[in-house]
């Protein structure tokens, strides 16, 4: 089973003279179990590509395949691709709406024209995914703290049961803590279940630390895609399109110039201790 995107071109306003090329020939392929880190900076067509993934747009040329079959056949069933492929909008929380937070995250499912008890075993199951405890299930969502609205907005998605996640720059506008709770909580779900996740950041160094392929847009088109130390390598390359390296891949070129023995491709504050103390 895969997502495959196959010579993907999509435009705004096409045959019009205000028309916005945004996609340009994307050519991906994403297999079950990855995690993905989706990088560029602000209209490089990061938003754009993971709104075709569950078919919210339809590309203006190419192809998009699920597990094999055309997503924009005439008979082929989006809302059931919507529920296997769970795209999480930057700041979902806005998007909380119900009196209580058990009663949000058993609207997915509950769409899905599922039994109640199935809906509701799915929405707990969710909820303890991401790490809410009961007392709060049954609290108003605009109680929460920012990072506990971030994770119920999270869990309706996961209620649904989706094979890939697509998660839009989950941590924007959370606190450190906030921030590292949502991604160590997404690290932990990709490990238990097997689920494909993909991760539109601005942070290099979340990106680093959690994602095992790095995709990176640049002008409608992909840059890159490998792993993060072999993208991060070329940190000249990529500080000629608005983004950069970790900090920590900036120290340690630094550090090998001086004569220092380390790798100077270490992205990773653990590489980096690591490699630090090999070489002392």
């Amino acid at each position: 089973m895969s997502l495959i995107l196959d010579h993907v071109n999509y435009s705004y306003g096409d045959d019009t003279a205000l028309a916005v090329h945004a996609l340009k020939d994307v050519n991906l392929v994403i297999p079950d179990g990855q995690f993905i880190g989706l990088i560029g900076h602000t209209g490089s067509g990061k938003s754009t590509l993971v709104q075709h993934l569950n078919g919210l747009l339809k590309p203006t040329s190419g192809a998009i395949y699920y597990n094999g079959e055309d997503i924009h056949d005439k008979d082929y069933d989006k809302k059931n691709l919507r529920s296997k492929v769970g795209l999480v909008f930057q700041y979902p929380e806005h998007q909380l709406f119900e009196i209580d937070v058990f009663k949000d995250v058993c609207f997915g499912p509950k769409n899905l024209g599922l039994f109640q008890k199935e809906t509701e075993l799915r929405a707990y199951a969710a909820l303890k995914q991401v790490g809410i405890e009961d007392e709060y299930f049954y609290q108003s969502p605009f109680d929460l703290s920012g990072g506990q609205k971030r994770r119920v907005a999270i869990a309706g998605v996961l209620a649904m049961k989706p094979e890939i996640l697509v998660l839009d720059e989950p941590t924007a506008g959370l606190d450190p803590r906030g921030r590292d709770e949502i991604l160590d909580q997404i690290a932990k779900l990709k490990e238990e279940t097997g689920i494909t996740v993909i991760l539109v950041s601005h942070s290099m160094e979340d990106v680093a630390r959690y994602v095992e392929r790095i995709i990176v847009m640049n002008q409608g088109s992909v840059l890159y895609d490998d792993t993060p130390r072999e993208v991060f390598q070329h940190y000249r390359e990529l500080e000629q399109v608005g983004l950069a390296a970790p900090q920590v891949t900036y120290i340690m070129q630094a550090l090998a110039k001086k004569g220092m023995k380390v790798d100077p491709a270490a992205t990773t504050i653990a590489e980096a201790v690591e490699e630090i103390l090999k070489a002392l």
